[in-house]
């Protein structure tokens, strides 16, 4: 047995590797809940039956909008695909006018929402929808109970006929991205676009029915849904997260093998690493910091060349140190997949040396998403790229200068359809020959190995006449670890300047350290010492990672952090450069003030 359609995949896993725990997650009580392969099949059927009677028929697009991934999220989704109804998930942190934008844009007829939270959210975005479906009881929604029909037997021949008139390259789902300026653009992603990338990554990452799963990464974003499609056809069991807060207390109950995550989660377990170091006496202080210096270092690239003397030093450390990192892990994990963002090659090489293979990949939701990803085999790993490309993904470099770096373009069958309502952008997006145009600059690293350097609509050029690719900047300023975030400016002026926003606990902790008086951030980033260090390690990062026309020459602290939610970050939490530029004009403008 095969698939080729997203709804067959657990009729594949019922076949091949079924499961009593296929999926789990918490009640409201924080207890488990538990659903085997033939109770999400049976969901599934039921779902679709309850919306056939609600009269929502083949080609109507409804929305999904929820808190946090769960086994209802998977039972609504793919109950949706199997009788052609296209799901249309919008992110938790989308603004109003986001949200009512794509109720209009893609013509709802309706959206599931998974509490009241995210009811609020349909309300204060002023739209009208036909139908909203709890997955909770909640005032002024259908609840899920209600709407569910246990199908007899002409209604699984009804259920059958609209499952066999869906094909492979039918449309699927409509995801919108999010733009960096402007409203999002809906990608048209087929059948046939997500299970190709489905199968190139089942050959790549190490998960079977054994392989226990934790999914915390929203799944509106192509990423993590995606991966539970793997997961799905791997027989791997999903523990669904409630929220990123609760993540530490759910890995410990949930002691998974595998999950995905973003650069910011591990940067996050580095940072309470460096506190730890910090306020530990001086015996532990120093073994803490040998065993950092040591993972930082690690050679290992998947081989088996990892010289004897670190080999056995690494074995030191375990015992020392690793070890007890990875029980706060779960005491189970053996590896995890990074996407989204640049992950910090020092990160990268340090949890893999204390025993938990990172690997970072590449990806776009036009491309379903994965282009490239770097393996768990042997010399499939390069610290600091984003890996081979996925089997099946034609990757090339478009006009590569003399270092070899061009735009990244890709062919496959997972390159969407198109985007919805815009044929004149999805046109643009392609070449005469009919590669997809990323946007993303990059070249080959010893011939196979990914690596990104920037977007091409960012780069900017100076008065000097020399691009820069902001992104880059700011990645080697991130990695510091008293900055959380940057924005690197500098579009037609004399020299490249930043917008910082210091990482507010490690900077209270040095003030600890060096007697300098806490008050408040608003405070902080004006104060004339604290300015004093971050010249300093801006100075270093200046030395050590940039070029003469890339150094950064003038910075302006900032004591509001970026997010989603006051709107100056996607929903990706990449920067929304041109809302970052308007409201903070004046203190851009004033770093170029001579």
């Amino acid at each position: 047995m095969d698939f080729t359609r997203l709804f067959d995949i657990l009729e594949y896993q019922l076949h091949r590797y079924p499961q009593k725990v296929a999926a789990a997650g918490q009640s409201t009580d924080g207890s488990w809940v538990h659903w085997s392969t033939a109770e999400l099949l049976a969901a599934r059927d039921q779902l679709s039956m309850g919306l056939l009677a609600l009269g929502i028929r083949k080609g109507d697009r409804f929305g999904m909008l929820t808190h946090c991934g769960s086994p209802k999220w998977i039972v609504a989704d793919l109950a949706m695909l199997q009788i052609g109804v296209v799901p249309v998930p919008i992110h938790a942190t989308a603004r109003p006018d986001e949200i009512a934008f794509i109720v209009q844009d893609a013509d709802l007829s309706g959206c599931f929402v998974s509490n009241a939270d995210m009811l609020d959210k349909i309300i204060k975005a002023g739209t009208a929808l036909d139908f909203i479906i709890g997955f909770e009881r909640i005032a002024g929604t259908q609840a899920w109970e209600d709407i569910l029909k246990t199908p007899d037997a002409p209604a699984l021949e009804k259920l059958q006929y609209y499952r066999s008139g869906i094909r492979e390259n039918d449309l699927a789902t409509l995801l919108y991205t999010s733009g960096a300026t402007g409203m999002p653009k809906g990608v048209m992603l087929s059948h046939a676009n997500i299970v190709s990338n489905i199968k190139s990554v089942l050959a790549i990452v190490p998960v079977g029915p054994h392989t226990h799963a934790l999914s915390f990464l929203p799944l509106s974003h192509i990423l993590e849904r995606m991966v539970l499609y793997v997961y799905q056809s791997a027989g791997v069991p999903i523990w669904f997260a409630e929220s990123m807060e609760t993540l530490p207390r759910t890995l410990q109950t949930v002691r998974p093998h595998f999950f995905t995550a973003v650069p910011r989660v591990l940067e996050r377990t580095y940072e309470r690493l460096l506190e730890e170091q910090r306020r530990a006496g001086p015996i532990k202080r120093k073994i803490l910091n040998w065993a950092i210096s040591l993972g930082e270092r690690y050679p290992y690239s998947g081989g088996q060349a990892m010289p004897p003397l670190y080999f056995l030093k690494r074995l030191v450390a375990d015992v020392l140190v690793y070890r007890h990192w990875r029980k706060r892990l779960g005491g189970r994990v053996e590896a995890i997949a990074v996407g989204a963002a640049a992950l910090r090659p020092n990160l990268g090489r340090l949890f893999s040396a204390a025993g938990i293979d990172v690997r970072e990949g590449y990806g776009l939701t036009e491309t379903s998403p994965v282009i490239a990803f770097n393996r768990f085999e042997p010399g499939g790993v390069r610290f600091g790229t984003v890996g081979i490309p996925a089997p099946g993904v034609e990757v090339r470099i478009a006009e590569p200068d003399e270092q070899g770096a061009g735009e990244i373009q890709v062919k496959g069958l997972n390159v969407m359809l198109g985007y919805w309502n815009q044929p004149a952008e999805t046109a643009a997006r392609f070449t005469p020959d009919g590669w997809f145009r990323t946007g993303d600059t990059g070249h080959f690293e010893h011939k196979r190995f990914l690596k990104i350097s920037g977007r091409i609509s960012e780069v900017f050029k100076t008065t000097s006449g020399k691009f820069v690719a902001p992104s880059f900047v700011e990645q080697q300023l991130n990695h510091a670890p008293l900055i959380s975030q940057s924005m690197a400016v500098g579009l037609n002026q004399p020299f490249v300047a930043a917008l910082i926003v210091p990482d507010f606990a490690a900077l209270e902790l040095w003030c600890q350290e060096n007697k300098v008086h806490w008050t408040s951030p608003q405070y902080m980033v004006l104060n004339p010492k604290v300015e004093k260090l971050y010249q300093q390690v801006i100075d270093q990062i200046n030395a050590e990672s940039l070029g003469t026309v890339e150094m950064v020459r003038k910075f302006r602290l900032l004591h509001e952090p970026w997010s989603a939610e006051n709107g100056l970050l996607t929903p990706t939490l990449k920067l929304r450069r041109a809302v970052l530029f308007r409201q903070y004009q004046d203190e851009i403008s004033d770093l170029f003030v001579l």
